[in-house]
């Protein structure tokens, strides 16, 4: 009976497996934030999980350039983030602190600080099956009080039914990147 059972939740948990490496993540925004407002926002390097040492730098890019291409908001560029970063003396860029978020909106003049954390970038296996995948977190904090207003996750690519039964090693990483990124600003302009 126990065998019985065991091969009918095979195929089920199979299923969650697949639908888990293609998830969208979660959402938080702040409801009586006016993102009307925010003309300006500074994207700070991004912290890297990940075994590739390049992912986070990628990543930032990739967001940064996408999100200026939406002409929402105008970002602030990377020279002038790193000069502020020096200037108001934040230790760890990645994650500064709510007084620091604070002064690095007067010295940018910017209304937003976006940080991120890049969890999973490049190949993974399943089994003897390889595939990409990509897990990115992003948070904005608003520069007057450092509160965080938005914050969003997703995941993208994996090890899918197609790999595991033809091979192949999934989206190349360059796309995998792009639909994260949209992802993300998807739920940041929802």
């Amino acid at each position: 009976m126990r065998e019985k059972m065991t091969r009918s939740l095979t195929p089920l948990a199979l299923l969650a497996a697949l639908s888990a490496c293609a998830s969208s993540g979660h959402r938080y925004q702040d409801k009586k934030m006016d993102f009307g407002a925010l003309k300006t926002v500074a994207v700070m390097p991004f912290q890297n999980l990940s075994r590739d040492n390049l992912a986070a730098d990628r990543v930032r890019d990739v967001f940064a350039n996408a999100l200026l291409a939406t002409e929402a908001v105008y970002v602030v560029p990377n020279g002038e983030v790193a000069r502020a970063l020096g200037k108001v003396g934040v230790p760890i860029a990645m994650s500064p602190s709510a007084e620091e978020v604070v002064k690095l909106g007067q010295a940018l003049k910017a209304e937003g600080i976006l940080t991120g954390t890049v969890k999973e970038y490049g190949e993974v296996r399943s089994g003897t099956a390889v595939g990409n995948a990509i897990s990115v977190s992003v948070q904005m904090q608003e520069t007057s009080s450092g509160k965080v207003i938005w914050a969003g996750t997703t995941t993208k690519g994996g090890v899918t039914f197609s790999d595991r039964l033809f091979g192949g090693g999934g989206a190349p990483m360059n796309y995998l990147t792009e639909e994260a990124v949209d992802d993300l600003l998807n739920k940041l302009f929802k």
